[in-house]
């Protein structure tokens, strides 16, 4: 039955990414354009660390499948685009693994295509400590993550339930492995509440997965007889959003949820993600061109990231986090209403210290 949902899910977010209309709340931030604000690209470094993590790039594949047969060969052919582009990767939810050993292999398989890269193992908020270590150890993981879902669960016709146990057993599982931990949202966004409360359960990083990209919310309600959870298609806090409604978030945060494009990722990092996960649109890439296509597709990615950086003088991921954004739309009214300072963002860059480079400073 778990092996049936993960193909279920794979099947139901590809098509879903097929039908998708392209537009979300990313397209409310723009950068400001400074004509003489451009470097030398050969000055520019997408290597980034955050809480004792160093990766070559701001940009990782996050959490998708398996579980399955199919999701297995899903993995495999993931890590391998992982190991040839350096990026870190996260394994999807691993609770087919708790329930039933024998789908260990479709897990596994990402340290054994890619032996010396940064993997993440995932779990879901209900794992007992130990189940949280026995990821670890499958994996050899770098970082575990902790996936939060209530909304997806409420529209899951097998899904939980009960949820109050959620916060304490996050705090056991940070104390009680030994590899740094990373809540994520799935798709529904982390208020800067959530991100607060993480904070204080221990946990390393925070990703605000954010509403824009795959919507389980949909995925479970077409997996119902009757989808009478449509209202919920809706639900959640773009990525956008988060980021702003984070900060100052006291831990990093990272962006996932939506991210359609290399000026997605300079947009998140702009406003103060670490790094970027990218799941759905990953996977669509794979299924529908195989592992050559998504290699480079990931490649053209880091390119264009690097030509953006240029033109806009952020010489690091970090100091795309001093260029000026302007903020508007759906966006901006989010930001009004909770009281985040949006026109501050168009002119930071004035600010800095005449040593720094025209848009930007290391954090």
């Amino acid at each position: 039955m778990i092996a049936e949902r993960k193909d279920d899910h794979v099947r139901l977010t590809v098509e879903q990414q097929r039908r998708h209309s392209g537009q979300n709340e990313f397209d409310d931030v723009t950068f400001v354009h400074h004509a003489l604000a451009g470097i030398d690209r050969s000055d520019v470094r997408l290597a980034t660390g955050f809480t004792g993590f160093e990766w070559q790039a701001p940009l990782y594949i996050n959490a998708m499948t398996g579980g399955s047969v199919n999701t297995g060969v899903i993995n495999r052919d993931l890590a391998v685009a992982a190991r040839e582009t350096g990026l870190a990767i996260a394994t999807g939810s691993m609770s087919a693994y708790f329930k039933d050993e024998s789908s260990a292999g479709t897990f596994s398989v990402m340290r054994r295509e890619n032996p010396d890269g940064f993997i993440m193992g995932n779990i879901n908020a209900n794992a007992s400590v130990d189940d949280a270590r026995r990821a670890v150890d499958l994996l050899q993981a770098n970082a575990l993550q902790i996936h939060l879902n209530v909304i997806q669960e409420t529209a899951m016709p097998e899904g939980d339930r009960s949820f109050s146990a959620w916060a304490p057993q996050i705090e056991r599982i940070a104390a009680g492995v030994d590899v740094p931990v990373i809540v994520k949202e799935v798709g529904f966004g982390l208020s800067r509440r959530t991100i607060a409360t993480l904070r204080e359960l221990g946990v390393r990083a925070a990703d605000v997965g954010g509403r824009g990209g795959t919507n389980f919310a949909k995925v479970e309600n077409d997996r119902r007889n009757v989808a009478d959870f449509a209202y919920l298609n809706d639900w959640g806090l773009s990525t956008p959003a988060c980021l702003l409604d984070a900060q100052p978030a006291g831990i990093p945060v990272l962006a996932s949820g939506g991210v359609r494009n290399p000026l997605d990722v300079a947009r998140s990092l702009a406003l103060g993600a670490a790094a970027v996960g990218v799941s759905g649109g990953f996977l669509r890439t794979l299924l529908d061109g195989g592992v050559e296509a998504l290699i480079t597709q990931i490649s053209t990615w880091l390119d264009h990231l690097t030509a953006l950086m240029t033109a806009l003088g952020a010489r690091t991921p970090a100091e795309l986090a001093a260029c000026d954004v302007l903020i508007k739309g759906e966006l901006r009214a989010f930001c009004a209403e909770r009281g985040i300072d949006t026109r501050s963002l168009n002119s930071r860059s004035e600010h800095l210290e005449p040593t720094q480079s025209t848009t930007g400073s290391a954090r």
